[in-house]
């Protein structure tokens, strides 16, 4: 690497990092905070897509709540409880270690306030139970918008709410989500 390059790379890097931090000052740990928020998502969406109940379960508070296009699920042993209920509609006989749906979320916006946060996200769902040869498609997609707490130092979801905006009765409101946080 040539000698201007390094230095010219540190100095990218030094930037990098004091924007991160100033963006917001408040919290000096907002990007360690958001990292294991983004890290209970992906634990969440593993957990969904292949049946686990109970680590799907873990990543809710104690009094967590999900809200998603079968109601309202309050604590964490009803939703654990409630998994079994997706894994019947789901499974529809198929082996279920096999599955045939992946779920990503993206686009997240996340505000850490102490030890309560607030996001926004974009999720969709891709379906790839086809024929051989055939090419997966996005089956559902839509928003979250998420409460979340740290209980002795680890984030759980207080209150997850599912916007599927292919439904009719679980569309997106009218105003951009994202513009609800900071309020």
């Amino acid at each position: 690497m040539s000698k201007f390059l390094l230095p010219l790379a540190l100095m990218g890097a030094a930037t990098f990092v004091a924007g991160c931090s100033g963006a917001h000052s408040d919290n000096n740990n907002y990007a360690n905070d958001r990292a294991e928020i983004e890290n209970l998502q992906a634990r969440y969406l593993f957990a969904l897509d292949f049946n686990d109940g109970q680590s799907y379960g873990s990543v809710f508070a104690p009094d967590g709540e999900l809200d998603w296009a079968n109601g309202v699920i309050k604590g964490r042993e009803n939703i654990v409880k409630e998994t079994q209920v997706m894994k019947d509609k789901f499974a529809k006989g198929k082996n279920i270690n096999n599955p045939s749906l992946r779920h990503l979320i993206t686009s997240n916006v996340i505000e850490v306030r102490g030890d309560r946060a607030s996001g926004r996200a974009y999720w969709f769902e891709l379906f790839n139970d086809v024929p051989a040869g055939a090419d997966p498609v996005v089956r559902a997609y839509g928003h979250s918008e998420d409460e979340y707490k740290k209980i002795d130092g680890h984030w759980f979801w207080a209150r997850r709410k599912i916007f599927n905006e292919m439904m009719a009765s679980r569309l997106a409101p009218a105003v951009n989500p994202a513009l609800s946080l900071g309020k």
